[in-house]
């Protein structure tokens, strides 16, 4: 469900990177967005009781929570979980103030569970003795994935480059998308009504140039030259869409790793 990474708890902090979200040159993300709640400038460090009674969680820990989807969750299994969440967040910040926190697939989270974080997410400095401030959280979501490959297709029988389309234009699709569905994890949140998240990052869909540098870049860390007939096999063996144009592809570059493996 999240997962808490702080490599070192000094200025210039180090955080492991998913590869989920990686680099555009090796993206393995699929049509999606991402909703980031960054830290907003220095602060002081806070004193005092954190009100943090349980033993710290080491750094670079996961938050296991049996929320997989709106109806399979119970109003009992909800409320331990939301409480997991703000315990497993606390301490965290307590144990370090410059923490990254990342929760994937929001749309298969119940409604409701995220609302624990809105004080970690609001104007004040410090919350429950904590100064929350040197945080970040970020939410990734495959809402609105067909409303971005749309977008992006029109753009492109436009003869307008991909670089030319605006989050402007992406935002309103997304965030219908997202207050639309009954069983996303932003539902009706006071996170999303209160606009306490700073950015959204689109993800776009990655086109066959982009799944060749995958290749090419995958090739590279493999230790190996790269062999032309190699690239176009892996590139001949991947889906595409839509179904007349052929030019997104379905999977990203998730499965360009073991397609390579398959052609060497």
């Amino acid at each position: 469900m999240g997962v808490a990474a702080t490599e070192r708890c000094t200025p210039g902090v180090v955080v492991r990177r998913s590869r989920r979200w990686a680099s555009p040159q090796g993206a393995r993300a699929s049509p999606g967005w991402r909703l980031r709640r960054a830290a907003a400038g220095p602060g002081a460090r806070s004193s005092g009781s954190s009100g943090w009674s349980r033993s710290r969680p080491p750094l670079g820990t996961w938050l296991l929570c049996a929320a997989t989807s709106a109806p399979s969750v119970s109003a009992t299994s909800g409320r331990t979980c939301q409480k997991d969440l703000k315990s497993w967040v606390q301490g965290n910040l307590t144990a370090c103030g410059r923490s990254l926190f990342l929760f994937d697939e929001m749309d298969k989270l119940p409604p409701g569970l995220m609302e624990v974080l809105r004080p970690f997410l609001g104007s004040s400095w410090v919350v429950y003795g904590t100064n929350y401030r040197k945080a970040i959280f970020i939410f990734i979501s495959n809402s609105g994935g067909e409303q971005i490959n749309q977008v992006v297709l029109e753009a492109w029988r436009s003869r307008r480059e991909r670089e030319e389309i605006s989050l402007q234009e992406l935002e309103p699709t997304i965030s219908r998308a997202v207050l639309d569905n009954p069983h996303h994890g932003f539902w009706r949140s006071g996170i999303l009504e209160e606009h306490l998240l700073d950015a959204i990052v689109p993800f776009l869909p990655l086109q066959r140039h982009h799944v060749r540098h995958c290749v090419l870049n995958e090739l590279a860390q493999l230790g190996l030259e790269p062999r032309e007939e190699v690239v176009r096999a892996v590139l001949d063996s991947a889906t595409f869409f839509p179904e007349d144009e052929q030019l997104f592809s379905s999977n990203g570059c998730k499965t360009v790793a073991s397609r390579i493996a398959f052609f060497l």
